[in-house]
Formats: C-alpha cells, structure tokens, sequence
C-alpha cells in the first residue's frame, strides 16, 4: 500500500496543502524516474544552490531555460542534421528531453550559463522581508497612552 491519507494534516492546518500535494505527487510518481539527461544539484551557499546537467552535444540555443508555476523547466531539442555523416559508433545522446525542477517557495534563478557540455542554472532563496523573524518590544503596564510599537529585525549571526 503507498497511498497516504492526509486528511489528519489538512483537519490540523491550515495553508500547507501545497506541501501535502507535494509529498501526494512524490508518493504516487512511477518508479521509474528518466535518467537522461544526468544532472547534480548542489548548495553553493547558506540561500544559494546550482543545478548542473550534462548536455553534451547541445548548443546554447538548442536549450530552454523556463520557470513555470512553481517549477523550473529544462529543455532541449536537437536540430535537424544537414550533412550526411556516417558514425562508426555514435555514443552521445542527442536525444530531445524535458527535465523539471518543483522550486520551493521564494526560490528564484538568478541565471544560467551553459560551458563545456554542462549547463549550470543558479537559484537563490529568497526570504521576504516580512517571513524574518522580528523581535517586538514589550510596552509597559500601567501607562496611560500606550504609544505604537516598531517591531524591529532580529540580528542573526551566522553560525
């Protein structure tokens, strides 16, 4: 049995169904996942990641690079060739694929680069304003106007 009831998650929540539509995708997806095209993911910093994929035999503009609805799209598709050519053994792929990336939320690409068969897509993570954690001033009891408090930025420091 792989199916989960998330009935207890959405009866205790509220807001996460995207995460619980996240986990139902990941739980119901076939097995057999593509291989092609290999890729790594990598964290480059503490907001800061790098998707790196082999497309070895592609040229930059036979690639697509799109953020669609929350996921990051790759693409390529190989033009047509015009010369004749005879491969005695032919060992790179070429093939067209379409790879996707679900992002999480407030992750962005900040850029993409395409150098000696790899294409490197850049994303950062970026927190609103508004989702740091704030530290709130505490007013005193007893006065007789209660003036408006500032909530001001916590200082965090990188551990």
């Amino acid at each position: 049995m792989r199916g989960f009831d998330f009935a207890p998650l959405y009866r205790a929540t509220v807001g996460f169904d995207r995460i619980a539509d996240l986990m139902d995708r990941a739980l119901t997806a076939d097995v057999a996942q593509p291989t092609y095209p290999p890729y790594n993911i990598e964290k480059t910093a503490e907001d800061a990641y790098r998707i790196s994929i082999a497309v070895a035999g592609f040229t930059p503009e036979e690639l697509s690079v799109e953020v669609k609805e929350g996921a990051l799209i790759v693409a390529a598709r190989k033009a047509p060739e015009t010369a004749d050519k005879t491969y005695l053994h032919r060992g790179i792929a070429t093939r067209a694929f379409e790879r996707r990336f679900a992002l999480a939320d407030h992750v962005r690409v900040t850029g993409a680069a395409h150098e000696h068969g790899m294409l490197h897509v850049d994303l950062a993570r970026e927190v609103p304003e508004a989702m740091k954690p704030r530290r709130i001033e505490i007013g005193r009891a007893g006065a007789t106007e209660t003036p408006a408090i500032e909530a001001k930025p916590v200082e965090t420091s990188a551990v």
